[in-house]
């Protein structure tokens, strides 16, 4: 799951009241599949992410650009926007932004992402089962984001939002030895306690 910060989630959100004012819920789903793909355009092309990206490039030239690539290809809204990004000096921030306005609309229609980290890949019954536990625990569609981590040992985490949540075999151990060190190191002074005072025989 990408994060955003608050300069990103508002930008993100007036946007999203832009295109419900002009079209609903289809207008919505509309810009945040052309956002998308804009932002997989610059993740895949080096010179379009720069292009976007630099502080170099002339504001009104990048302006004039924006309008020959996407005039006709993507809607007016869209490219206002983009064309208001380029004015604020924020047309570096797309991908940001557009993380929050995807986080509104699954948010409008009771989903949520989830970001899902396994030592190994999962079969599809086993992910339906997690899909099935974490709906039934906050009460919204899970749309998982699956990542596999080598170095863990088993079990498994997952980050909702800013909260992370680690059932993973290694955090398990160390709150055991963490456990151990506080309440066991009290049972073992107890224990020493009362074979000196002969309470316990060795």
């Amino acid at each position: 799951m990408k994060h955003t910060d608050a300069l990103a989630q508002i930008y993100a959100r007036s946007l999203y009241e832009l295109a419900e004012a002009a079209g609903g819920q289809e207008k919505i789903v509309e810009i945040e599949d052309e956002l998308e793909q804009i932002c997989e355009l610059a993740r895949a092309d080096q010179v379009f992410r720069e292009f976007l990206t630099s502080p170099i490039i002339d504001v009104k030239r990048r302006a004039e650009a924006m309008h020959r690539i996407f005039n006709d290809r993507i809607t007016d809204l869209a490219l206002r926007f983009l064309l208001v990004l380029n004015a604020k000096g924020r047309a570096g921030h797309l991908e940001s932004i557009s993380t929050g306005y995807s986080q509104l609309v699954q948010a409008a229609q009771g989903r949520v992402e989830v970001d899902l980290y396994t030592p190994g890949p999962l079969g599809d019954e086993q992910v339906q089962s997690i899909k099935q536990r974490i709906q039934q625990a906050i009460g919204k569609e899970p749309v998982l984001h699956r990542f596999t981590d080598p170095d863990m040992l088993g079990g498994l985490k997952l980050r909702i939002g800013d909260q992370l949540i680690d059932g993973s075999v290694a955090t398990r151990i160390r709150r055991m030895r963490q456990n151990l060190m506080s309440s066991g190191s009290t049972d073992l002074r107890e224990s020493f306690d009362r074979i000196v005072d002969g309470g316990d025989q060795i």
